[in-house]
């Protein structure tokens, strides 16, 4: 039977990076969404929709939104997240290291990816995007999980055979091995995507980093999932590590580690050639504001990048980022952009949280967006969840002053709905 969700609705007809606010962004003050089957079958004004036996649910005002797409995290590190005081190479020696070492028991990782899905569906993202650990009963833990929420995820293996405990590293040959397995097994199995996946250039020597492009290059429709050029001291390292590359990037490029279906994280300090080659490669930039500014990493550059046409998603970068909500991402965006001199509309926060990160991930055909045939995960935001956001977004004049009371004060309390393949989670 047809469900149709009541409320207002924002969406986009494109990027508005690209095309401005005004030709983008469409708002619509009483809408409806019609779903069945698990998908979305119309979109509109509640009086232009044809009428029909339906089980109608109105959210009142609530605004109707995809679900949110978290385009970079670590499910492993739930349980380190808020750890106190630490850089990034003493982050991942002080806290991830020995938390993951965990994950080699399958029922602890089982019981963390548990936990991880359902508080990110608390907090209204439908999708995410994981690192996992060195250990392939991790990733099957996640997508188990996911798979029993009928969730879009994608994840893979991480891989690194130097610079790392010796309980956390593989080889060469484990690593391609494992990932292929993994990758037949999971790739594309209902709404899985696999990942091809090493940490970072410093935990893997060159010869793993070339292994993983070959894997990449015979399975192309996989995405690839790294770190690039976070903090200034890790930068540092990666010149001792690779004196002949021309930069961080090119330690990737030389790997194979460069394409289109590319997706690096952080990416805050770039050198031009990195930003013209990155442009030219179409491959995505994930950014991490909460995680950037909670380890003091820098400030990114997501006008900027934007301009030059790469792709830009948004994401929490659980455990390093501070916050499960892509609400907290979205504040915390606007932050750094208001540091950077190059602000931030709320219509483009929205989007990288969305539309944005999902196109990033090769997944826009199907999430991060409320067009018809897309999947029905959606979410309704309460635009007046706690006293003080409701009385500023009383004063608004339009749907942006609404909503940026909820981007910068909101948490888990504004989400009043959560639909996961037209189903109710939350």
């Amino acid at each position: 039977m047809t469900t149709r969700l009541l409320g207002q609705i924002l969406h986009y007809h494109g990027n508005p990076f690209e095309l401005g606010i005004d030709a983008s962004a469409i708002h619509i003050a009483r809408g409806a969404i019609d779903i069945d089957g698990g998908r979305i079958i119309s979109v509109g004004a509640r009086d232009d929709l044809t009428p029909g036996p339906a089980e109608v649910i109105d959210m009142g005002d609530a605004l109707l939104l995809p679900g949110f797409v978290d385009a970079h995290m670590h499910y492993p590190q739930t349980g380190i997240i808020a750890s106190w005081g630490k850089r990034l190479i003493d982050w991942l020696n002080s806290y991830t290291f020995p938390e993951e070492a965990r994950f080699s028991d399958a029922a602890y990782a089982r019981a963390q990816a548990d936990l991880t899905l359902d508080l990110a569906l608390a907090h209204g993202t439908t999708t995410l995007a994981s690192y996992c650990t060195i250990h392939p009963a991790s990733v099957d833990a996640f997508f188990e999980a996911a798979e029993a929420r009928a969730m879009a995820v994608v994840a893979g293996k991480t891989c690194m055979d130097r610079n790392a405990p010796e309980n956390l590293r593989d080889t060469i040959e484990s690593a391609v091995t494992d990932s292929k397995a993994l990758l037949d097994r999971w790739h594309g199995r209902g709404r899985a995507r696999y990942a091809i996946t090493p940490r970072f250039t410093p935990t893997s020597t060159p010869e793993q980093l070339r292994a993983l492009g070959s894997l990449w290059q015979d399975h192309p429709d996989c995405l690839m999932q790294t770190h690039l050029s976070e903090q200034v001291d890790e930068i540092a390292w990666v010149r001792e590590l690779y004196p002949e590359a021309r930069d961080y990037l090119d330690t990737y490029e030389r790997a194979g580690l460069l394409g289109g279906r590319g997706v690096f994280g952080h990416a805050i300090h770039l050198e031009p050639r990195e930003i013209e080659r990155l442009s030219e490669a179409g491959a995505a930039l994930i950014h991490c504001p909460t995680s950037n500014t909670f380890i003091g990493s820098g400030l990114f550059q997501a006008r900027r990048l934007a301009e030059r046409g790469i792709p830009i998603g948004l994401a929490t970068d659980t455990g390093g980022g501070s916050s499960f909500s892509m609400l907290r991402s979205m504040a915390a965006a606007y932050e750094v952009s208001q540091l950077a001199g190059q602000i931030l509309h709320p219509a483009e926060l929205i989007w990288m949280a969305t539309e944005g990160s999902a196109r990033c991930l090769h997944m826009s055909e199907e999430v991060g967006m409320l067009t018809p045939d897309s999947a029905a995960d959606l979410i309704a935001l309460d635009l007046a969840s706690t006293p003080a956001i409701a009385q500023r977004a009383a004063r608004a004049d339009d749907i942006w002053q609404a909503v940026f009371p909820t981007i910068m004060m909101g948490d888990d309390r504004a989400v009043s709905g959560v639909w996961v393949a037209g189903e109710r989670r939350a």
